[in-house]
């Protein structure tokens, strides 16, 4: 017997047609490319997505085509999400901090048909182009005004594009479990990898981000994606933050310091989201500047492990909750959030510090597990450590045009992280398995002695990596950046840590650098230092 309901399929252009309905005048607010500020709402979102969606069925684009978009977080960069999936075609991000050579190697792989970009890429994708047959248009992100001169094939201004259609047009439709999006993965070995999102599991995670345990988002909520629409879905708040009604404030390409301080104060940002690095440079600025933050309270940190440094001053001298967030391409992406149960909401001081340097429990639509390298499931009980694997609606099956399988026999996907989950359900990762340190037969957290790193007061950065050792296998490096004006010693940092962690776990050395490598979605760049250290050897 089927249940008598409606067939109501859970489409993307659903989220748009709902905050243009209930929200109409709800802001969006985004720093432009050319430089000024631009503001818009949702009904005006929702009209432009349909402009563009008729644009494309008028171009020939069909259901499955994909459309690539090289782009900061811009109001133009979000409509064109909605237009481009409204007629059942697919966005395909592009990462403008990967290597050229993967560009070119991720567009022919997907059978991109179209870009669509800023102006700050054009010279990039001019480079880009003999390389790229399959691309018939380039759209950039801009009016006739600031429309630049171009060799780019068939190129137009995306206003004047848009305006070539008069918006009249009806949504197609089409089923839920069609591809919606695209986006490549490189924390994989060889080539990367391509994600396929469909309709149903982008709105199945942006509901789950929604809930008061993940961002707790409303419509008296503004919420400013940081973390870019090319890094999955910017963790779903190009659907969420629409669905739940909050203004939505897109930053654009200035993501230092001070510009994310003004936009957040100017703006009255109350959530937002980014990787490490970014929130690094936020708290830089505020402790040189003397500024503070007075809008400000949730911002979301993922992408790599929280230093417990960053979550203490934001939380202990600007008021401002973090909720230390997990996840990857593979999972849409957030696959734990690190809120407080009934259970542990009493903690305080170091224990709450030691809680939240976790990266929290999996929200409904996210069941995990912990294994041996035999496939036994693992105990709960926040020492034994396991491979983290993964199932739910929003985690990949497989890779795109690949034939090979990804899952286990129970259906879960190898995270490829090193974890262990408590008995309250929370998860915490001591390492990626191809970064954990091997020592004398036992494992060392490269992540732990980095967070405890960075909480030097003169350490602006820290990487950990293991350097082959003849009687222990492998033994820790310290890599530290320093702050601006601040020098010190290799006692001085190991000092510091003497106590915060076991004795057999303090890094053999330490090296100070100017910078640290990152990769093209921000985080430390492991294999970029072990290839420049590859010939260290311990004094």
């Amino acid at each position: 017997m089927r249940g008598l309901m409606q067939d109501w399929p859970l489409l993307i252009h659903r989220v748009i047609d709902y905050a243009a309905l209930q929200h109409p005048h709800r802001a969006v607010i985004s720093r432009s490319v050319e430089g000024p500020m631009h503001r818009s709402t949702y009904s005006d979102v929702k009209q432009r997505a349909l402009k563009l969606a008729q644009r494309l069925h008028k171009d020939g684009v069909k259901p499955g085509d994909r459309i690539a978009t090289l782009a900061w977080n811009t109001a133009r960069h979000l409509e064109s999400w909605y237009g481009i999936t409204g007629i059942g075609a697919i966005y395909h991000t592009l990462n403008p901090r990967l290597f050229e050579d993967q560009l070119v190697y991720i567009a022919n792989h997907a059978g991109d048909r179209m870009i669509f970009l800023d102006l700050s890429f054009v010279a990039l994708a001019e480079k880009l182009s003999p390389q790229l047959p399959l691309i018939e248009r380039y759209v950039i992100f801009t009016d006739a005004a600031h429309m630049p001169q171009t060799t780019l094939k068939n190129a137009i201004a995306y206003e004047d594009y848009i305006n070539e259609v008069d918006g009249d047009f009806r949504w197609l439709d089409f089923d839920e479990n069609t591809a919606a999006g695209m986006c490549y993965t490189s924390g994989t070995t060889g080539h990367p990898k391509g994600v396929v999102y469909s309709h149903r599991s982008n709105l199945l995670h942006a509901m789950s981000v929604m809930m008061p345990d993940s961002l707790c988002l409303s419509s008296r909520d503004s919420v400013m994606p940081v973390v870019p629409l090319f890094h999955a879905n910017s963790w779903s708040l190009a659907f969420s933050a629409p669905m739940a009604g909050a203004t939505l404030v897109m930053p654009g390409a200035k993501l230092d310091g001070e510009s994310v301080f003004n936009i957040i104060e100017n703006e009255n940002v109350t959530v937002t989201a980014a990787v490490p690095t970014v929130w690094l440079g936020l708290l830089n600025y505020l402790e040189t500047s003397g500024k503070v933050l007075t809008k400000l309270k949730r911002v979301a940190i993922g992408g790599s492990a929280c230093p417990r440094a960053v979550t203490e001053a934001f939380e202990q001298k600007y008021g401002v909750e973090v909720i230390h967030a997990w996840g990857m391409t593979e999972m849409s992406p957030i696959g734990s959030y690190s809120t407080l149960k009934p259970e542990v909401a009493d903690l305080k001081g170091t224990a709450l510090y030691d809680l939240k340097q976790k990266q929290g429990f999996a929200p409904f639509t996210v069941e995990m597990k912990i294994t041996d390298d035999d496939e036994n499931i693992l105990p709960w009980d926040g020492k034994t450590f396991g491979r983290l694997k993964v199932r739910g609606p929003a985690v990949s099956k497989a890779y795109f045009g690949l034939d090979e399988n990804i899952l286990d026999a129970e259906g879960y996907f190898d995270t490829g992280d090193v974890a262990t989950i408590d008995v309250n359900g929370y998860m915490n990762i001591t390492d990626r398995a191809k970064d954990v340190i091997k020592s004398g037969g036992e494992w060392i957290s490269s992540i732990d002695l980095e967070n405890i790193a960075v909480g030097h007061p003169d350490v602006a950065e820290a990487a950990v990596i293991g350097i082959a050792h003849p009687k222990w296998d492998e033994r820790p490096l310290l890599i530290i950046v320093c702050k601006k004006d601040r020098h010190p010693s290799k006692d001085d940092i190991l000092a510091f840590m003497q106590g915060k962690i076991a004795k057999w776990w303090m890094p053999d050395d330490v090296v100070f650098v100017d910078d640290i490598p990152h990769t093209a979605t921000g985080k430390i760049s492991k294999k970029t230092l072990r290839d420049s250290f590859k010939d260290f050897r311990f004094s």
